[in-house]
């Protein structure tokens, strides 16, 4: 049996243990996160976005942690978004873990988790769409045609909501990182839009939501995707500044095994993401690849000395 002594000093533990943690809503209204960020706003507050499908890891946490330490308010979105999904692929499965997020982002310092419904961002007869041209049509958007579509569809509203000055994005995504400036340059949107470098896996695998579903035989298999991109760092820090020659070494890797089959990969301008042949300066080596039937994508910047 406890003392009041000992239920005193536990009672006291666990106050200040809350008193760590900063008060943090969760906003489901549009409305309401809108009139919220107004008001921030005219206040002066510099607010940062970070926009997320939810399921959170150690990479989703470095750009909350990064936003943090740059703005004054920080909203995480959480919207798993169907409009960049095509109708064979994953949406209604897509990992989710609601109570496990709020814990992360409470953690790592953010105001305002916003995770509205589906219907109400997207009403009935909802018929106005952003496309971005060129930067979209290759890589994932050959293989993924509305996809991108619905990204800077979905995160244009969320700028219009939140009203962010800056809003954080991962590297791992790099296709979706071009799109995105690329449209607040063209729209002349006043939102700084940030590339945080990819986190991985202590073993090199990309982190990612969906890597959950892999098995342990899959999760091996992916790690050949890591492996062909550092072993193109070894070969560009080498001087080999030829795509012929760098895929010539890099296939054997990503075809030895049976469980992988390939969607591309792609040596690309970093700016253009147009496909180049010789790396002058600098390159995106690209990759995304099936394994068993979960699609994964990496990239990696090259340079040549």
């Amino acid at each position: 049996m406890c003392s009041n002594r000992n239920l005193q000093r536990i009672s006291l533990e666990f106050f200040f243990e809350v008193l760590k943690l900063p008060h943090m809503q969760v906003i489901r209204s549009p409305q309401e996160m809108q009139a919220l960020a107004l008001s921030w706003r005219a206040r002066g507050d510099m607010i940062v976005l970070v926009p997320t499908m939810g399921y959170f890891h150690r990479g989703h946490v470095s750009l909350m942690e990064y936003g943090r330490g740059i703005g004054r308010r920080l909203v995480v979105s959480l919207f798993v978004n169907p409009t960049q999904f095509a109708p064979n692929e994953d949406l209604d499965c897509y990992p989710r873990n609601f109570d496990q997020d709020c814990k992360l982002a409470q953690e790592a310092g953010v105001d305002v988790i916003f995770a509205p419904e589906a219907d109400q961002l997207y009403p009935p007869d909802f018929q106005t769409y952003v496309t971005v041209e060129q930067v979209t049509r290759g890589l994932c958007g050959a293989s993924r045609p509305i996809h991108f579509r619905g990204v800077a569809t979905i995160v244009l509203k969320l700028f219009n909501l939140v009203q962010p000055q800056a809003a954080i994005f991962g590297e791992k995504d790099y296709q979706q990182l071009i799109t995105l400036k690329r449209m607040a340059l063209d729209l002349n949107l006043p939102v700084e839009i940030i590339g945080r470098p990819l986190v991985r896996e202590p073993d090199g695998l990309a982190m990612s939501s969906r890597n959950v579903y892999l098995s342990p035989g899959e999760r091996r298999s992916a790690l050949n995707l890591s492996r062909a991109l550092f072993k193109a760092c070894e070969l560009t820090a080498k001087g080999e500044t030829s795509r012929d020659r760098l895929f010539a070494a890099l296939k054997p890797i990503l075809t030895c095994d049976p469980q992988i089959n390939l969607d591309y990969l792609n040596l690309v301008d970093p700016q253009t993401l147009k496909e180049i042949d010789t790396i002058r300066g600098q390159a995106r080596l690209a990759i995304a690849a099936w394994v068993g039937r979960t699609r994964l994508i990496d990239n990696i910047l090259l340079e040549v000395p």
